[in-house]
């Protein structure tokens, strides 16, 4: 299935201009230089393919870094292993020009060059073409150490290179001639070699020979090799059955191999990567439509926009049409579908992937249709919606709830991310792991100047929430803000010791540590044998703030006692995370004048 939709997605893509994509015997690639010569073959100079793109930096600001240009060229890179094998018409500096910036093996270096020069000249009278001749002209009168002598491949050589004709507008492989006599020789009815015939499980035909190897690579998956790695692969004897080698075990042929990948890599790594990537801790995750729709940039939009991201998406956003669309996306999610531009019988489908060695592995694949999906995005945001910061995310992206589950966000379990993602898109209970591993965060973590209210925050309240109202465990609806009629005894001590550090903080200002960096871990877990110890502090914290305050904190914890009758020896983790949602509600509503619809909060405090 995932396979059959990336096939059927090549055709979409290929008769869109704007996504670039590569036709059968070509693969995009990233180029960093040109070696420019005259008619004859000789070298005029070499010269910076590089592009400027403006990305986000830290703080949020801009800044225009030299990115290399993508190309379509012919044929696909190699991987690193696979001996000595040039490309045509395009390579790196190592086979182009027999330097290599650090060259540890400068004789390994020298025989790609000569490699090189002898794939070119013995195609030169088959292509008859003068260009061609050109570039093997060039090729004779090279010589490697003449490469020193030009400061730009020091510092492009390392990335890929094409060859072009001064006074001719494209590149040499652009040429139609050139063209014509690489399309004959990719055509499979030119090649005499023998190839493996069945039926294509994705097409459902014999028109071509099976895949031996599943390639184009697939690259732009997260901390996968930059080589690429392979989404289909066999390579060990057990695979092996009825005498199928390799990817011969499931057969595809070529052409389909080559549209389901290239597919896959136009949205990973494509030119319109951000309009259907998005990044999680350490999955990648690729979505599309069967047709073109707004709401696939929206959502790129709306959950690409992190701090640390080194892509051009928060360029995209400040687009005044891209803008007006994530208006009505983000319209749609408050109100309903019914403010979608699109069709929501659309078909959607949602991939995350992860890189496991040289291989890459399907965390969750996901189908269904863009108005089930928004609805359910909809619900997903309603479930986590509570009373938040001044300056807090109304539509917080996955990244970031996972972040609250661990230290640093590498840290994040790699199946959490895929638990969360399906309970979101399938509408079913939040992962107990992801509750789990937040109540451990506020257990552990402590508040400093950098992270002045880190220990119990607004995402982690809105997790807690989500998980415990749609926990078949649980019963009673959480509310959004404060609930004073709430009788749970986690949730009344939550809110009392929310009140009891209230007390302090007036009665001591600017203290360094409140109560709840020393005991809110075991108030939470075993309230039993903590809070008869608060409460005689507390008596002691009133007799230091004024007359006025201390009648409403009285009021406060007489009205939070009204409802406990005994205070548990200890609490489940159900009610761990309720103590923590009583203890936000109140904190919040200690900095929420009535009918304040903006509050001033305990995350941003004014």
């Amino acid at each position: 299935m995932i396979l059959q939709s990336l096939y059927a997605l090549y055709d979409r893509l290929a008769s869109d201009p704007d996504y670039g994509i590569a036709a059968p015997g070509y693969s995009t690639q990233n180029v960093s230089f040109a070696v420019v010569l005259t008619p004859t073959g000789e070298l005029l100079h070499f010269e910076d393919e590089q592009v400027d793109q403006i990305i986000s930096a830290t703080g949020g600001k801009k800044k225009t870094v030299r990115k290399p240009k993508s190309l379509r060229l012919p044929g696909q890179s190699k991987p690193p292993g696979q001996g000595i094998n040039p490309c045509f018409l395009w390579d790196n500096a190592k086979y182009m020009l027999g330097f290599d910036p650090k060259d540890a093996k400068p004789e390994r270096t020298l025989q790609t060059f000569q490699a090189f020069r002898k794939h070119h000249l013995d195609l030169e009278a088959q292509i008859n073409d003068p260009a061609f001749s050109a570039v093997c002209r060039f090729l004779e009168s090279w010589s490697p150490e003449q490469s020193v002598n030009y400061p730009i491949l020091t510092e492009q050589g390392s990335g890929f290179g094409v060859f072009r004709i001064a006074g001719e507008e494209g590149y040499l492989h652009e040429r139609p001639c050139i063209g014509q006599w690489w399309q004959s020789r990719i055509n499979p009815a030119a090649t005499t070699a023998p190839k493996e015939h069945g039926l294509c499980l994705i097409s459902g035909t014999r028109d071509h020979p099976i895949a031996r190897i599943h390639e184009p690579k697939i690259k732009g998956v997260r901390d996968a090799q930059s080589t690429g790695a392979l989404m289909v692969s066999f390579n060990g004897d057990v695979f092996e059955s009825y005498g199928k080698e390799q990817s011969y075990n499931a057969p595809v042929s070529e052409m389909a191999t080559f549209r389901y990948c290239t597919a896959l890599n136009t949205i990973l790594n494509g030119a319109k990567r951000e309009k259907h990537r998005i990044r999680l801790d350490n999955d990648t995750v690729i979505f599309w439509t069967e047709r073109k729709t707004v709401a696939e940039e929206s959502i790129a939009i709306l959950f690409n926009n992190r701090p640390d991201t080194s892509t051009d998406s928060s360029q995209e956003s400040q687009d005044p049409a891209a803008l007006e669309h994530l208006q009505v996306f983000m319209k749609a999610l408050r109100e309903g579908m019914h403010y979608l531009e699109d069709d929501p019988s659309v078909p959607f489908y949602i991939l995350g992937l992860s890189p496991n060695a040289g291989r890459i592995s399907v965390r969750f694949w996901h189908v269904s249709t863009l108005g089930h999906f928004v609805e359910r995005l909809r619900d997903h945001f309603e479930a986590i919606n509570i009373v938040r910061p001044s300056k807090g995310r109304e539509f917080p992206p996955v990244w970031m709830l996972l972040k609250e589950s661990a230290r640093d966000g590498k840290d994040v379990a790699p199946l959490l991310e895929g638990s969360l993602m399906r309970a979101i898109l399938n509408g079913t209970p939040y992962p107990d792991a992801l509750a789990a591993a937040v109540i451990r965060r506020i257990r552990a973590d402590r508040d400093d100047k950098q992270h002045p209210n880190r220990q119990i925050n607004y995402l982690r309240a809105a997790i807690l929430k989500a998980w415990l109202n749609r926990s078949p465990r649980w019963k009673g609806e959480i509310t959004v803000s404060l609930d004073t009629t709430r009788p749970d005894p986690a949730y009344r001590l939550g809110r009392l010791f929310a009140a009891l550090e209230k007390t302090q903080e007036e009665a001591l200002p600017g203290i360094n540590a409140t109560i709840r960096d020393r005991f809110y871990g075991a108030a939470s877990a075993t309230p039993g044998s903590v809070f008869p110890r608060l409460l005689r502090t507390y008596q002691h914290h009133l007799g230091k703030i004024s007359f006025g305050a201390k009648v409403n904190r009285e009021k406060n914890v007489q009205e939070i006692m009204s409802a406990v009758t005994d205070i548990p020896s200890t609490l489940s983790l159900e009610e761990q995370g309720l103590f923590a949602i009583g203890y936000y509600h109140q904190r919040q509503a200690f900095f929420t004048a009535k009918g304040d619809t903006n509050p001033i909060s305990i995350d941003n405090p004014a």
